[in-house]
């Protein structure tokens, strides 16, 4: 039978003719045509990243150059891997590395359970007007600037006048100067990113949970199962192949810890458990106008994200059969 089935497969390939390139292309046109409205809707996208995307990658190459303003991008000497050998002898090379690695390991390891909590607990909330009223305030800080939630976190932290130092004064506590403190910048960072993406992480989380057939639901009531093993054995597993490709996208942006609000919260007293590859190439491209340098570490700082992008999705697909490709 093995070998009837091998045959019959085999003389059926040799039946289909192979498509020529013309017929290949007047396919393609024809699902363009078919397809015209959806792809218009998507032209705004596609044009956002060739745009802002695609094109400044141009501009890497002044990376391996000497690169000056007055000269242009080609004009500009070359100079090979010069800046990437300065950067890697630099003694704030193991510093920026350590910084980054640690500030974004840490939003990784205590971030991610965090909406996958959330969403599971307001799935099972069941009155309506608390849960709306829960996932209205956890939604906001989406909705929120980095500055704004700096200034919030500043004010919140204030010596004087912050809120916090208000009640430790009140409990007979003395006022801390937590900005300043370098051994409070990493949890005050990551406690602050947890309160501003939780909640709108989470709104994925319950979408695959709404995903979930109810049927599987009602058979374990019927066996009898509690709520704590329905989330166990039904909700988990089935929000298991969401969570691996967060976990994947979150692992590839690891490593790029945003800018901005490390620069708006960190100070010199902070610098040495702060500073950051976004925010030493901010300084030494933009106030020190040391371009070709800047690129350099950016360009690293990618290639690192890379790696640790393509690593997480070949572990993901070696562990759960899923990845992003």
């Amino acid at each position: 039978m093995a070998d009837i089935g091998t045959e019959h497969s085999a003389a059926y390939h040799k039946e289909v003719p192979k498509k020529s390139f013309r017929g290949r292309l007047k396919q393609t046109w024809n699902h363009i045509k078919r397809d015209r409205q959806l792809l218009l809707l998507f032209l705004p996208c596609i044009l956002f990243y060739v745009i802002f995307r695609y094109g400044p990658l141009y501009g890497l190459i002044i990376a391996f150059k000497d690169y000056s303003v007055f000269t242009g991008v080609l004009g500009s000497e070359w100079v090979g891997l010069e800046h990437f050998i300065k950067f890697f002898t630099n003694q704030d090379f193991w510093l920026l590395f350590r910084n980054t690695l640690l500030l974004g390991l840490y939003t990784l390891i205590f971030g991610f359970p965090f909406p996958i909590m959330l969403a599971l607990l307001l799935n099972e909330v069941r009155t309506k007007w608390f849960k709306k009223s829960v996932q209205t305030f956890s939604y906001l800080p989406a909705f929120l600037s980095v500055v704004i939630i700096s200034s919030m976190i500043i004010d919140f932290l204030s010596p004087n006048h912050g809120i916090l130092n208000q009640m430790l004064a009140a409990l007979g506590f003395e006022k801390k100067y937590f900005l300043v403190d370098p051994g409070w910048f990493r949890p005050i960072y990551v406690i602050s990113e947890i309160w501003a993406n939780a909640g709108y992480e989470s709104i994925i989380y319950l979408a695959a949970i709404a995903g979930i057939s109810p049927t599987l639901y009602e058979a374990a009531k019927v066996d009898g199962a509690s709520r704590f093993h329905m989330i166990r054995h039904i909700t988990l597993p089935g929000l298991f192949p969401t969570m691996l490709i967060m976990f994947i996208l979150k692992t590839g942006s690891m490593i790029r810890v945003g800018y901005e609000k490390v620069l708006l919260l960190y100070n010199p007293m902070t610098y040495d458990v702060a500073d950051v590859f976004s925010t030493y190439v901010y300084r030494k491209g933009l106030l020190e106008s040391n371009y070709s340098y800047a690129a350099a570490v950016g360009l690293f700082e990618a290639l690192v994200a890379m790696v640790m992008l393509l690593s997480a999705n070949a572990i993901s697909k070696r562990l759960g059969g899923n990845g992003l490709w």
